[in-house]
């Protein structure tokens, strides 16, 4: 579905004080980037329409192009915030609609570019804010090489297109970790599993390095089961990014039944050093990391 300009007398986006980050940076060799403080766009990813992207007007850099909403950050701006800012901004995506699942930061030392990928959750239609803005359109994923796009979207949709089918969920043996820190967790195993929680909801809110899930991409979101048992099992906490599944018995049988609740078992990473417990889990598929590992993220 495309998108037209609102016609002539129509209101556009109110234009405020110009921001600071507004401003082009000149790269030693003359290259010219837009965004003082860098750069951020939106890939939303429909599961039924495909991707959103804008068509940009004959005038703007690159005209008559295809690339994703976005623009210049803000100063002290992240570039998840920036990036659901601008594509807010351009293109009516609302915030609340959108699951982040991963990004991909473009670093040329003088100027960054980054990509937010998210998930369209709620159906939303885009609506034009921006003269920039030739056209807004639900691209199919098979068909976005087709379009004449942005150089900059074409290198990258190179590297993230093969990301889009991969769902990471990160299962956590709470126990397991518990146990592989002397805090005297055995006074208090309830207080310990709310500290832990409270931890891998910090993890979640900022993200894990693409490079400890094995994947490309900068910083991936994704969704943390934590199973609890026994005296942990009645601990009162509401972690956002972290679900939190109590184990009615065995807290090994729960973390194998999340697990293959999953619609993907294989997009699973345990997080437990319980030899027994792990080969259950590869069973399924999953991939399982020790306690050690997920320790050294949230340090």
């Amino acid at each position: 579905m495309t998108i037209e300009p609102p016609a002539a007398g129509e209101p556009r986006r109110p234009q405020g004080p110009r921001d600071p980050g507004d401003a082009w940076v000149i790269a030693p060799s003359g290259e010219k980037y837009w965004g003082r403080f860098g750069a951020a766009g939106l890939l939303a990813l429909d599961p039924v329409r495909g991707v959103l992207l804008q068509h940009r007007v004959s005038w703007s850099h690159f005209g008559d192009t295809w690339a994703l909403p976005g623009g210049a950050r803000h100063e002290g701006e992240s570039a998840s915030d920036g990036a659901l800012r601008e594509s807010g901004e351009e293109a009516g995506v609302p915030a609340a609609s959108i699951a982040v699942r991963f990004e991909s930061v473009l670093d040329l030392n003088v100027w960054t570019y980054a990509t937010l990928v998210g998930d369209v959750t709620v159906p939303f239609e885009p609506v034009i804010s921006d003269p920039e803005s030739r056209a807004l359109a639900w691209v199919p994923v098979d068909e976005v090489d087709h379009l004449p796009l942005h150089p900059g979207f074409a290198a990258s949709w190179m590297l993230l297109r093969p990301l889009l089918p991969m769902r990471p969920v990160i299962v956590v043996d709470v126990a397991n970790v518990m146990g592989a820190v002397p805090d005297g967790w055995w006074r208090d195993r309830a207080g310990a599993a709310e500290r832990l929680l409270s931890r891998l909801g910090g993890l979640a809110v900022e993200g894990v390095p693409a490079a400890a899930l094995e994947l490309g991409g900068t910083r991936w979101f994704p969704p943390f089961v934590a199973v609890v048992e026994g005296q942990a099992a009645g601990v009162d906490a509401a972690v956002p990014g972290v679900q939190i599944a109590r184990a009615p018995a065995s807290g090994d049988d729960e973390i194998v039944a999340q697990t293959a609740a999953l619609t993907d078992p294989a997009s699973a990473i345990v997080v437990t050093s319980d030899r027994e417990l792990a080969d259950r889990v590869r069973a399924l598929g999953a991939t399982v990391r020790g306690a050690g590992w997920l320790l050294d993220l949230l340090a």
